[in-house]
């Protein structure tokens, strides 16, 4: 069963909604996917929903947590969890409102460099969701032509180190892996092969990691068959998808182009 396990919808900074997301797996023919947007579940029940007016098309409630460790911005996707819970939910609002503020906070440094936009701006490109991520503030800059392309606004101002970056609160990593056990879920490592300290695996491996996310759109040849590597000597499951923000890339999604088959996966396939 061919599952793409990292996708991410306008619940948090993708550009498709989950209905859009779900008709275009069906069209990728695909047969599952998983909904993992960052630090919200507010994606899933509509996903589910919708996809049982479609044809068979699973889908697997996730999420996608930020956490800095050692210096590092390490991302622990949560498969299976349990989304419904009170818990999660109070952490998922907490985590909302410290983006807001911290949207805010971008705003006004990038404002003191000499470039007018407003908090309002970046609201209405995140949407009714008034989830504030990085890409909406990267797009209201596109708009404007202050910077040709969202990978440039990264570049030059919203990458971690650079002049209008500010550090956003999250959950410390230890806290995110034990919470998604909590919740009933398998932590996974996300796009490890984007980390410039590889020790963080070895880490994440301690604190009691399921998987680690081999299969990734920014992984090259390489990078896979090292991770593949690594999780057979430390027990973890193999993961993979194509991290889909719902942009066109060369006239295409990335949605379906990387994915792995559960079969090969029991303890995922055996809760489908």
């Amino acid at each position: 069963m061919i599952f793409d396990l990292h996708v991410h919808t306008t619940c948090s900074d993708g550009l498709l909604t989950p209905h859009q997301v779900i008709d275009l797996a069906i069209t990728k023919k695909l047969d599952g996917i998983a909904i993992t947007d960052h630090d919200t579940v507010d994606a899933i029940e509509s996903a589910i929903q919708y996809s049982k007016t479609k044809i068979k098309l699973y889908i697997i409630p996730g999420i996608e947590f930020s956490c800095i460790f050692k210096d590092e911005e390490v991302h622990i996707l949560g498969y299976f969890i349990d989304y419904k819970s009170l818990k999660l939910k109070k952490i998922t609002d907490s985590l909302k409102n410290k983006r807001i503020l911290r949207g805010i906070e971008m705003v006004k440094k990038i404002n003191k460099l000499g470039m007018n936009i407003s908090i309002e701006e970046v609201q209405i490109e995140a949407g009714r969701n008034n989830y504030i991520g990085r890409p909406h503030i990267a797009r209201v800059l596109v708009k404007h032509g202050f910077v040709n392309n969202i990978d440039e606004a990264f570049e030059l101002y919203l990458n971690r180190g650079k002049e209008a970056y500010v550090e956003k609160e999250s959950l410390k990593l230890e806290e995110t892996i034990d919470l998604i056990h909590e919740l009933e879920g398998i932590a996974v490592l996300a796009h490890p092969g984007l980390l410039n300290n590889f020790n963080i695996i070895t880490s994440c491996v301690n604190l009691g990691i399921d998987g680690i996310e081999a299969v990734h759109s920014r992984h090259k040849s390489e990078d896979v068959k090292k991770l593949i590597d690594i999780a057979k000597q430390h027990n973890l499951i193999v993961t993979g998808g194509s991290d889909c923000h719902g942009i066109l890339i060369n006239g295409e999604y990335l949605l379906g182009n990387y994915y792995v088959n559960i079969d090969y996966i029991p303890i995922m396939k055996g809760r489908i």
